[in-house]
C-alpha cells in the first residue's frame, strides 16, 4: 500500500480520505442530476446522443484510473481499473435483464431512458450501502472474505445453471413478487400518462405502468447488488475504490444501453463468462483467507486477475458473435407480455 495511503477506521486501509470521498460523492451526485436535466424531456435517443454520452462516460473513468495511477501508484491503478473491467462486465448483463424488462413491460421508446436513470439511481444508493456492510464485515469478521467467496461461487454456479437452461433470457413480471405486491396496494392503470407514477381515476389515486416498471428495475438492483460487491471486493480491499468502481461503472449505463441495444441479444455466452469470472474471484477469495491463516497457501495477484477477466471477456464475445452471426437481432430475447 502507498504511503500516500489513508487509514480508515479498523484494519481497512484506503486512499479515500474524507475530502476526496466528499469530492467524489459530490461528482457523481452532480453527474447524476446532470442525467436527470438531460431526460426532463422525454424523446427517443438517438445513436450520436448515445455514443457521445458513452465516449464521455467511459473517458472519465479512465481518466480518472490515470489519476488514481500517478497519485497512489501502480498497486491501486492496477485495482481500480480491474474493479471497474469487472463491474462494467456485470453491468452489462444488468443492461440485458433491463432489456427484458422494459420490452415486457411494452416502455415506449421516449420513456425508455428515464426508467434506466431510476434504476441507475437506485442501484448506486444499494452499491453504497453494500460497500458500508461489506466494509464493516471486512473489519469484524475473520472469515468474511470466505464468505464473500462462498457468496461469488454460489452466484457463478446460479448463473452456469441458468445459461445452460435458457432461464437467464424469461422475464415474466406477473410473477414478480414487487409488481404482485403493488397490485394488491393499489390499482393500476393500463396506459402510460409520460413520467408520473400515479394517477387520479375515478376519485382514487392508481399506479401507472411506469411505477410498476420503475419498481421492477430497482428490484432486480437488490439482486445484482449483493453479487457486483463481494466481486470488487476480491479486487481491492479499499472502499473507496469499491465505490469509484461501481459508481463510475453504473452512471454511463443509460447511454450504453442504447449502443448495445441491438448487440446485447446477441451475447449469448455472456452468463458463461460472467461465471466464470464470479467462480474464479470466489477462488481468490478463499485463497485471499486462507493465506491469512496458513501463509504457505498462495494468493492470487491482482494483475493476474486483470489478465484473466480480459481473456474471458474476449473469448465470450468472439464465441457469442460467431454463435450468433447468422441471426437476427433480438432473435434470442424470450420475454412475456403486459397485461
Amino acid at each position: 500500500m502507498s504511503d500516500l495511503s489513508y487509514l480508515s477506521a479498523g484494519d481497512l486501509s484506503s486512499v479515500g480520505t474524507p475530502t476526496l470521498w466528499a469530492v467524489t460523492i459530490v461528482g457523481v451526485l452532480v453527474l447524476l442530476v446532470l442525467d436527470f436535466l438531460v431526460t426532463r424531456r422525454p424523446h427517443e435517443v438517438s445513436m450520436r446522443e448515445a455514443i457521445g454520452w458513452s465516449a464521455f462516460y467511459i473517458a472519465l473513468p479512465l481518466a480518472f484510473g490515470g489519476w488514481i495511477w500517478s497519485r497512489f501508484g501502480s498497486q491501486q491503478g492496477v485495482e481500480y481499473l480491474t474493479g471497474y473491467l469487472v463491474e462494467k462486465s456485470l453491468s452489462v448483463d444488468n443492461l440485458f435483464v433491463f432489456m427484458l424488462l422494459l420490452a415486457a413491460f411494452a416502455v415506449p421508446a421516449v420513456l425508455a431512458q428515464r426508467v434506466l436513470l431510476y434504476g441507475i439511481a437506485g442501484a448506486l444508493v444499494l452499491r453504497a450501502i453494500f460497500i458500508a456492510l461489506g466494509a464493516a464485515a471486512l473489519q469484524t469478521l475473520d472469515f468474511a472474505f470466505l464468505l464473500f467467496g462462498l457468496i461469488l461461487i454460489a452466484t457463478a454456479v446460479k448463473l452456469l445453471r441458468d445459461a445452460v437452461s435458457g432461464h437467464e433470457q424469461e422475464v415474466d413480471i406477473n410473477k414478480m413478487r414487487s409488481v404482485k405486491l403493488l397490485r394488491k396496494v393499489m390499482p393500476v392503470v393500463d396506459e402510460y400518462h409520460g413520467t408520473r407514477l400515479t394517477i387520479r381515476q375515478a376519485g382514487r389515486r392508481a399506479l401507472t405502468p411506469f411505477a410498476l416498471v420503475v419498481v421492477a428495475v430497482l428490484a432486480t438492483d437488490i439482486v445484482f447488488a449483493v453479487d457486483s460487491v463481494p466481486a470488487v471486493y476480491g479486487i481491492t480491499e479499499d472502499p473507496y475504490l469499491v465505490f469509484a468502481t461501481n459508481a463510475f461503472a453504473l452512471l454511463g449505463l443509460r447511454a450504453l444501453y442504447f449502443v448495445l441495444h441491438a448487440a446485447l441479444s446477441r451475447l449469448v455466452h455472456l452468463s458463461y463468462g460472467l461465471a466464470i469470472i464470479l467462480a474464479f474471484i470466489g477462488v481468490k477469495l478463499g485463497l485471499h483467507w486462507a493465506h491469512g491463516i496458513w501463509a504457505g497457501v498462495p494468493e492470487i495477484p491482482t494483475l493476474a486477475s486483470l489478465g484473466v477477466i480480459i481473456g474471458v471477456l474476449v473469448v465470450v464475445t468472439l464465441t457469442s458473435l460467431r454463435a450468433t452471426r447468422n441471426a437476427p437481432p433480438g432473435e434470442k430475447e424470450i420475454v412475456v407480455e403486459r397485461h
